[in-house]
């Protein structure tokens, strides 16, 4: 009766039994062990004392690929992140020179750093909290944004460093 108490108790928390699985009525136990009504999953993780339902809270989350520390745990902190901090911090400089009026050149160094992500995204096995998806996906992501910010900042006017006659063409076009 006590342990019934218990059970339901926890049930009204969310907290279904020690490990989230199944109990007395299939739902929910102290044990772990299948209900009375031996209703246990077909899943990977399901046998004797699973349940087939999604827990109620997540405990924790799946670390992205590539998603380790980038050097040893004893480490500080700053050193165990520097490939996430070389990206914010040349994307820093980049912004304050944007601030005082060198918008061409800050620009330029806030798509260069964007492209260093996505290379030591694609050479670093482990690279911190700078992997966020898939190793794909951060690559590509990084990629094309730091191509299309350089990109923008070689074209700003007034007096591009860089021309492209079929772009120009598109855009009187478009324009037009």
């Amino acid at each position: 009766m006590r342990a019934e108490a218990a059970v339901e108790s926890r049930e009204a928390d969310g907290n279904a039994g020690t490990d989230g699985n199944a109990g007395t009525d299939g739902n929910a136990g102290t044990d772990g062990n299948a209900g009375t009504d031996g209703n246990a999953g077909t899943g990977r993780d399901s046998g004797p004392g699973r349940s087939r339902r999604f827990p109620r809270f997540t405990r924790s989350t799946a670390r992205p690929e590539g998603g380790g520390r980038a050097a040893p745990g004893d480490a500080p902190a700053p050193v165990r992140q520097w490939p996430l901090l070389s990206v914010l911090g040349g994307t820093a400089v980049g912004l304050i020179l944007v601030a005082f009026g060198v918008s061409r050149v800050g620009t330029l160094l806030i798509g260069l750093s964007l492209l260093a992500g996505a290379v030591l995204r694609w050479a670093l096995p482990s690279v911190g909290m700078l992997a966020v998806r898939s190793r794909f996906t951060d690559m590509v992501t990084y990629g094309v944004l730091g191509a299309l910010i350089s990109l923008l900042a070689l074209m700003s006017l007034p007096d591009p460093w860089l021309e492209i006659p079929w772009l120009e063409k598109i855009i009187r076009f478009a324009v037009r």
